[in-house]
């Protein structure tokens, strides 16, 4: 019927009128029209580009809060809780992109499916991207591009990761004789991939946290960047419990609002799990974990496995002021940078804060909020030490003189990975929404976030608290 009334409008000329008539009235022309022209009333270059809030689900170990469920449901309940939270009408978001690293194929484009099972209207387009530790931060930079370029005017942005169940693969070489298998007709053909296979193709393969040029797993490249920029086992272990004491701090005193608590079979979640106040001396017995027996990174000052998901609400100023909503943070201005990913993996902030200083006009002493991302305790510190180093700035910077020291007391006040957890595809939304959440608690002005990645990436933004 569909293909009959285009033929006969194109052949009569009315090609509008009458695809419209035969369809749904959701799919009519009116509708679509309306929503274009929303998309296009405020945005465009130049846009005061503002995130109204951010929420996520409880960042929980893997195996234990949000066993038996699917990723998508996560990416789900923060997107609807977004909308939630912030008030805003369902029909006025035009498009959603989340992040994510392990994907389950099924749902590999998670934010599509959210759309669909969140009871989000239809034709809201979404997609879903991935770089590593970084895929939400490239997600908020996405909806950023989408808004400059005036394809829409208001977008979620967000990242979800389940590593409680990722998918397993058998061997290529099982998988070969099984494609094979479905294209043979005769026993005899049968028999002859039979004689192929081998017991040892059975084998399963598991997605390694490793990178793939290199074949090497992130925590050895933590390891030896740590031993490269003389950072000890005893300041590692001390910045992780410093990341565990002020998210322990910062969770009991009501700080970590924009954790919206989730119910699941075993009942409500309402909390980050990960936290965990030690002690030094129980620290420092632990082994190494990766390069063993003389290693410092272990257990203790990572980050661990962790399932969540995470979501914003980016739009135009003039957008927000529209609706009646009040923003938290300006998005100023944001860097992506990239380095050898064998003995540079790690060092991203360190190459991505002075651009997106420079970008700004700013420097180490104008920002009130730093928010960096907590891999390893040793890659924190190394790049700490990285900016405040002269040799680090003229040989790798290309810089005259060194970026300087950023103060301790202005860095992850309220906890950070190690502590909070760290899901891949999630953590940049976190990132974002707890500078603009501190800026506001503590009175400053302009925060930087920076994050490393796999793949030797690197991100740097500059955020500036909305004016009350």
């Amino acid at each position: 019927m569909l293909r009959y009334s285009l033929l006969r409008s194109v052949n009569s000329g009315s090609f509008k009128t009458s695809v419209s008539s035969n369809l749904p009235s959701s799919f009519a022309a009116g509708n679509v029209s309306s929503r274009q022209q929303r998309s296009a009333s405020t945005s465009g270059p130049g846009s005061n580009i503002v995130l109204v809030d951010g929420v996520r689900t409880p960042f929980a170990v893997s195996f234990t809060d949000y066993k038996n469920m699917m990723g998508y449901e996560l990416q789900k309940h923060a997107v609807l809780s977004l909308i939630r939270k912030t008030g805003i009408n369902k029909e006025e978001v035009q498009y959603i992109v989340c992040g994510c690293v392990i994907a389950e194929p099924k749902t590999c484009n998670v934010a599509r499916e959210v759309v669909l099972t969140g009871g989000l209207p239809l034709n809201i387009p979404a997609h879903t991207v991935t770089q590593a530790c970084i895929s939400a931060n490239q997600a908020i930079t996405t909806a950023i591009g989408y808004i400059n370029s005036g394809i829409v005017d208001v977008a979620i942005a967000g990242g979800v990761e389940y590593l409680t169940d990722v998918p397993i693969r058998y061997s290529r070489e099982m998988r070969q004789l099984m494609l094979a298998a479905n294209k043979v007709k005769k026993p005899a053909q049968y028999l002859s991939l039979l004689s192929k296979f081998k017991l040892k193709y059975l084998a399963p393969e598991l997605p390694a946290i490793a990178e793939f040029t290199t074949n090497e797993v992130m925590g050895h490249s933590g390891d030896r960047l740590a031993a490269a920029f003389k950072v000890t086992r005893q300041e590692q272990d001390e910045f992780a419990f410093r990341s565990h004491s002020s998210a322990d701090k910062a969770q009991k005193a009501g700080f970590l609002d924009d954790v919206v608590p989730i119910n699941v079979a075993k009942g409500r979640v309402e909390k980050d799990n990960g936290i965990r106040v030690s002690s030094l001396q129980d620290m420092a017995k632990l082994k190494p974990a990766f390069i063993k027996p003389h290693g410092t990174v272990t257990a203790a000052n990572s980050s661990f496995l962790t399932d969540g998901a995470s979501a914003c609400l980016i739009m135009t100023e003039a957008k927000a002021k529209k609706l009646g909503l009040k923003p938290k943070a300006y998005l100023r201005h944001a860097v992506y940078t990239s380095q050898d990913p064998k003995d540079q993996l790690l060092l991203g902030p360190a190459y991505s804060i002075p651009k997106v200083l420079e970008k700004s006009g700013l420097s180490l002493k104008d920002i009130d909020v730093f928010e960096l991302h907590e891999a390893f305790a040793g890659q924190v510190l190394a790049n700490l030490k990285a900016m405040d180093s002269d040799f680090f700035a003229r040989n790798y910077l290309g810089r005259s003189e060194k970026v300087g020291a950023i103060p301790m007391d202005k860095l992850n006040n309220w906890g950070g990975s190690l502590s909070l957890g760290h899901p891949f595809g999630a953590t940049g939304v976190r990132l974002v929404t707890m500078a603009a959440n501190r800026l506001i608690k503590e009175g400053g002005k302009y925060g930087v976030v920076a994050a490393c990645a796999a793949g030797g990436l690197g991100h740097g933004m500059l955020i500036e608290r909305y004016p009350n």
